[in-house]
């Protein structure tokens, strides 16, 4: 009896006589077969031109490595604990991005900056949405969370003009190198907040010194990581997410100068342009001015952050895309 194909395709909205026999399909003809059923009805060419990709490269992997049933388990069970992993609070699929490199490569694909604004990095996999309001010179940390620091600076744009009222969201490890999120008995935010640029740009903040800590090893990226025969270690950093009406979002971190492992971040993302050398604060009667709770020397940390414009950041990409295209551009 034929098929009611009139009948299924009304049901499923595929006209099942035009798709290819997918009958008998080999290591030799499965990928195209795949690749033109994807192709069939997608009206998304971007989703198209990924999934295009995607498949290829996928399965020249799989042929490459000549994966086993064994292997292809194993990566199965993976994936699925990653996921299973992912709380609202915790992003292992980002670790394991960032892990691999992917993080700073999409980063450095579509935010490059124009000459004199400051760099991005990755976002990490520990960014919550819950953070506290601050007012400029209050402490996103609890007292006793670390050594004191204190930051400073100014939100300009390329051309050394203040930026008022952008939205700056931070945050950092405490003094035993965990993030709030890491701590099973946490009941609000610490060590993180959001603030806003003063009208002429300025912002600050008291914080802690954050330290060099492991990424999380109770899961599985970690446990990846170290089978490779990595080390585990991000060098010490704050995290600053910076977004302005009409500037692009700036997503970056600071990295303290002389930490160890400066070189050899694991997930990539230390930049030289974002290495920063505080100051040691042994006069104790700026500590009490600046809001300390305890008179003891603190760190002091000044650093100005660049934001681009739209048509900046896209003139930048531009110019980035015909450099890795090997064009000569001329000026």
């Amino acid at each position: 009896m034929k098929p009611a194909y009139d009948k299924i395709a009304a049901r499923t909205k595929v006209d099942l006589s035009k798709l290819p026999n997918l009958l008998d399909l080999t290591a030799e003809s499965i990928t195209e077969n795949v690749l033109a059923i994807n192709a069939q009805n997608c009206k998304d060419e971007r989703m198209k031109s990924v999934f295009t990709s995607l498949v290829k490269h996928l399965h020249a992997f799989v042929k490459e490595t000549e994966l086993t049933t064994e292997e292809w388990m194993t990566a199965i069970n993976f994936l699925t604990e990653t996921g299973q992993k992912c709380t609202d609070i915790r992003q292992e699929f980002i670790l394991l991005s960032d892990s691999l490199g992917v993080s700073t490569l999409v980063d450095s694909i579509n935010n490059a900056k124009p000459p004199g604004a400051t760099e991005g990095t990755v976002l990490g996999p520990f960014h919550t949405g819950d953070a506290h309001e601050f007012s400029n010179g209050e402490s996103i940390a609890t007292e006793g969370k670390g050594d004191y620091l204190f930051i400073q600076g100014k939100i300009l744009d390329t051309q050394g003009k203040p930026v008022a009222g952008a939205i700056i969201d931070t945050w950092e490890t405490d003094g035993h190198g965990l993030y709030d999120t890491q701590y099973a008995n946490r009941l609000e935010p610490d060590c993180r907040g959001r603030l806003h640029s003063a009208d002429d740009g300025s912002y600050s903040f008291r914080a802690v010194v954050p330290i060099a800590y492991p990424i999380p090893n109770d899961g599985p990226v970690g446990r990846m990581v170290s089978q490779l025969g990595r080390h585990v270690y991000r060098p010490a950093h704050l995290h600053m997410m910076i977004d302005a009406l009409g500037y692009e979002k700036l997503t970056t971190a600071l990295y303290f100068e002389g930490d160890p492992y400066l070189a050899s971040d694991a997930v990539f993302g230390v930049k030289k342009s974002l290495i920063v050398k505080p100051d040691l604060i042994t006069d104790l009667e700026q500590t009490k001015a600046r809001g300390f709770k305890e008179a003891k020397p603190h760190v002091l940390l000044t650093k100005d952050f660049v934001l681009a414009t739209p048509k900046e950041a896209k003139a930048a990409r531009k110019l980035r895309k015909l450099d890795a295209s090997g064009s000569k551009v001329r000026l």
